[in-house]
């Protein structure tokens, strides 16, 4: 059966690596790598949609750790409940569940959901670090957000083609 691998980060490609998530499935024995930036928490996230959708009976969906995949609890549940369904193996870093054959056995069903609880409560608490240090920023005075934007840090070129573009001779295409 097919080996399927999922990395995921947050952010964009220009503020997180995911090369190395991709490397870590592909040693782990991923044959199909799908990777995307979506939080962890969103629950549409296509690439995810397309790897579950893709997967058929007896597969192997591998994960570096369980916080990749989800950051709640629910969607955690709901995963395991489609590699039920499917009867999938779930490899999480080195921990495996395997659902190809009969039901979960308590203590491995339990962990597998404290994982989730413990990939939940490690971004709500990132979250809280955040706000602190906004919060202790603010204090401090400093001025939080973009820089404001003056003549001197806008590009010579555009600054020369604005009268161009204001007068429609000059079209940007989207």
């Amino acid at each position: 059966m097919k080996t399927y691998g999922y990395a995921r980060c947050s952010t964009n490609e220009t503020k997180q690596d995911i090369e190395r998530q991709k490397r870590e499935l592909k040693a782990m024995g991923a044959q199909h790598v799908y990777h995307e930036y979506e939080s962890g928490t969103k629950a549409n996230r296509p690439e995810l949609t397309k790897l579950l959708d893709a997967m058929e009976p007896g597969s192997t969906l591998i994960v570096t750790e369980v916080s990749r995949i989800t950051r709640s609890t629910k969607q955690l549940c709901e995963i395991i409940e489609l590699a039920k369904e499917k009867r999938l193996k779930l490899t999480i870093g080195s921990f495996v569940v395997d659902c190809t054959g009969s039901d979960l056995d308590p203590m491995t069903d339990g962990m597998l959901k404290m994982l989730g609880v413990f990939a939940e409560m490690e971004r709500s608490m990132t979250i809280d670090r955040i706000k602190s240090g906004l919060k202790n920023a603010r204090a401090k005075g400093v001025r939080l957000g973009r820089p404001t934007l003056t003549i001197g840090g806008i590009p010579k070129k555009v600054v020369g083609n604005f009268d161009k573009y204001s007068s429609g001779d000059l079209r940007f295409f989207v």
